[in-house]
């Protein structure tokens, strides 16, 4: 039954990696993107809970934990990606399962059989082969330990989930603590980036004046009388694409945090059942959900390598579907 749930929870994760896929090709505020999928997460949680009447006892607060843990993970991928090489980030974002396996043993002494470990050593294989880039180079490790610190808390969110479910903490409370966590963390990093940009726009205003003023003492100069022809409009000017409106932004990532949510809320109980590297492991798979929107949806073709991936990654389902 837990393969049941952790294939379903990575069907819903594949689904919110086609929406951030789409997302990332707009000019979109990615902390209040992740502000509005985490708001929408607690809110369907809250409401969640209240019907279903769960009980919000001392063990439900491991949901702030797992809120700071997605909070760090995802910081860190998105400063990866920005800062980095994102082909070596990504191949980061595809080894949570092994932190979790390691961890999983040191802590309750979980081990994998032959099965379960050859179908988990394909599996792994199979997504790094999906994630590899050409461009990945020893000579070139640029965000390499932003794409650790990815890795590291990814596998630390799957392991809280685990712990949560061992301490008897109710699923829906436990979600609404963790999204509402995670909402309060990208509305800070949201709102001291919105400030970090006031005070840029500053300075860049501060400049130009001092610019407008050496302009009046040299008129007869040719660099200020270009600058002011941009400045008055009768210059080109670069074509900047529109920046998403902030209440825009915050209803699409209300509307992506539903398959988030839903992703969370069914890979709980695939925790509190099975193995939690092999569910850990089966949930990676999403990546092959977005892999198939790209070849199709974006009418990209597989390299031979993500073919090969791809492959690899679904016989070591079948060996794991065997096994169980």
């Amino acid at each position: 039954m837990w393969f049941l749930f952790a294939a379903a929870s990575a069907l819903c994760f594949g689904l919110r990696g086609i929406l951030y896929q789409w997302t990332s090709q707009r000019p979109i505020n990615r902390n209040l993107l992740l502000l509005g999928v985490y708001a929408s997460g607690t809110l369907i949680a809250l409401v969640a809970a209240a019907v279903t009447g769960q009980a919000w006892t001392k063990p439900v607060w491991i949901g702030t934990l797992l809120g700071l843990f997605s909070f760090v993970s995802n910081a860190a991928m998105y400063k990866g990606y920005s800062v980095g090489k994102a082909s070596l980030v990504a191949m980061f974002t595809g080894l949570p399962p092994v932190v979790v396996v390691l961890f999983a043993y040191v802590l309750w002494g979980e081990k994998l059989n032959s099965s379960q470990l050859a179908a988990f050593v394909v599996i792994v294989a199979g997504i790094l082969m999906i994630r590899y880039s050409n461009d990945i180079s020893l000579k070139n490790l640029q965000g390499a330990h932003w794409g650790v610190i990815t890795m590291l808390f990814f596998g630390l969110t799957d392991l809280s989930s685990k712990q949560a479910t061992l301490i008897g903490a109710a699923t829906l409370p436990t979600l609404a603590l963790m999204y509402g966590t995670g909402s309060l963390l990208f509305a800070a990093a949201w709102l001291l980036g919105r400030k970090q940009e006031a005070f840029a726009r500053a300075a860049l205003r501060a400049g130009r004046e001092e610019a407008a003023a050496g302009m009046e003492e040299a008129p007869d100069s040719p660099v200020p009388a270009a600058a002011s022809a941009v400045a008055t409009g009768s210059g080109p000017a670069p074509a900047i694409a529109r920046r998403w409106s902030s209440g825009r932004t915050l209803i699409w990532g209300m509307f992506v945090g539903i398959t988030n949510v839903c992703g969370m809320i069914l890979a709980m109980p695939a925790f509190a059942a099975g193995v939690t590297g092999l569910v850990s492991v089966v949930i990676a798979m999403n990546v092959v959900l977005v892999l198939f929107y790209a070849r199709f949806g974006l009418k990209e073709k597989f390299s031979r390598l993500e073919s090969g991936g791809l492959l690899l990654a679904l016989i070591g389902i079948i060996v794991l579907r065997l096994a169980a």
